[in-house]
């Protein structure tokens, strides 16, 4: 039997994973482990498969893990503070859960010996100018370094950074439409700020494509394409037919005009694998000297970011946005 855990479960990841792969995924129990006891009964509710079991606990508490993780072959490890403000007002919190809580997922693996643990990123990691994207950084670079210290035989830590996931919590798009719905103007940023877009399933093809051809302290990269806010915004306003006004407020703190996914010097030793970057860990042991004495060719002179992918126009907004099961849902009622 294989059982899967997913810390943060109950989150937009863990919901999608489980719409589209519980009745022929190849985990014969799948656990959800998070603080929320309503998003957990809510979620039980709403599957209701006696394959997966739900656990209430905190990934700051290692006893906790301790006890979910025991007998668990893989992990998908999505919990996390994923707020840009909420992490900017609480940055220790931020670090308690991103960095530690992580590194206490990465622990209790050793600990038990699990096969294969998927850490999920952001593109907030890269260049990184608020606390949220800072611990996730910090947070990819835990899961490297504990990496390096295992047998590939045994285990896998891995990792995959996703950017901006359309309609997930947290996301601009329920925000938009809220706006819609109550007839004020829609409060967009910077008319030029661009982000990418990509649905949540594509979230977990990129995880489960981790699972399978991850090897340690990898991080794999989705290519995606992105829209300027006001492409995102006209395209909300002509689905719903709404007569809201665009209003610019002025780029909030800790944000960026655009998003990079990978940066200039991981484009250097990045495999194109066609639809995925794969970023390859940096192999060097702690043998300092090499640090000093050897480099590596840098080939590339552009970053992979949110200008420079592929940019959609209105139209092709409005077809990804209406593909949305919850834009979908929302425009029968």
């Amino acid at each position: 039997m294989s059982k899967l855990l997913i810390t943060g479960g109950t989150g937009s990841f863990g919901k999608a994973l489980l719409d589209k792969h519980i009745s022929n995924s190849q985990f014969d129990e799948i656990r959800i482990f998070s603080r929320d006891e309503k998003k957990q009964d809510d979620l039980r509710k709403s599957i209701n498969s006696s394959k997966v079991k739900f656990y209430i606990g905190d990934i700051r508490d290692i006893s906790s893990l301790s006890k979910v993780v025991k007998n668990i072959d893989y992990i998908f490890h999505a919990a996390a503070l994923k707020q840009v403000p909420s992490c900017e007002f609480f940055p220790l919190e931020a670090v308690k859960t991103n960095i530690l809580g992580t590194n206490n997922v990465l622990e209790a693996a050793i600990e038990k010996d699990v096969k294969k643990v998927v850490v999920l990123s952001t593109d907030k990691a890269v260049y990184p100018v608020n606390a949220m994207g800072m611990t996730k950084g910090l947070m990819e670079k835990v899961m490297v370094a504990n990496s390096k210290y295992l047998d590939s035989k045994k285990s896998i830590f891995c990792g995959t950074r996703f950017g901006n996931v359309m309609a997930s919590r947290g996301s601009v798009i329920p925000l938009f439409i809220d706006q819609i719905k109550n007839k004020k103007d829609i409060t967009i940023t910077h008319p030029d700020m661009t982000r990418y877009m990509m649905d949540l399933n594509h979230a977990v093809d990129l995880v489960l494509f981790a699972f399978k051809h991850g090897q340690n302290g990898d991080i794999f990269v989705q290519k995606s394409p992105a829209a300027s806010i006001m492409t995102l915004a006209k395209a909300l306003i002509e689905i719903y037919g709404s007569k809201s006004k665009i209003k610019t407020i002025g780029i909030r703190h800790g944000e960026k005009m655009y998003e990079t996914l990978l940066t200039k010097e991981e484009m250097s030793k990045a495999k194109d694998l066609g639809e995925y970057y794969q970023i390859l860990p940096d192999d060097r042991d702690l043998n300092y000297d090499k640090y000093f004495s050897e480099g590596y060719n840098d080939s590339s002179n552009q970053e992979y970011n949110s200008n420079n992918t592929k940019l959609l126009d209105i139209h092709e907004m409005k077809t990804l946005l209406l593909s949305l099961p919850e834009i979908k849902e929302d425009l029968k009622n």
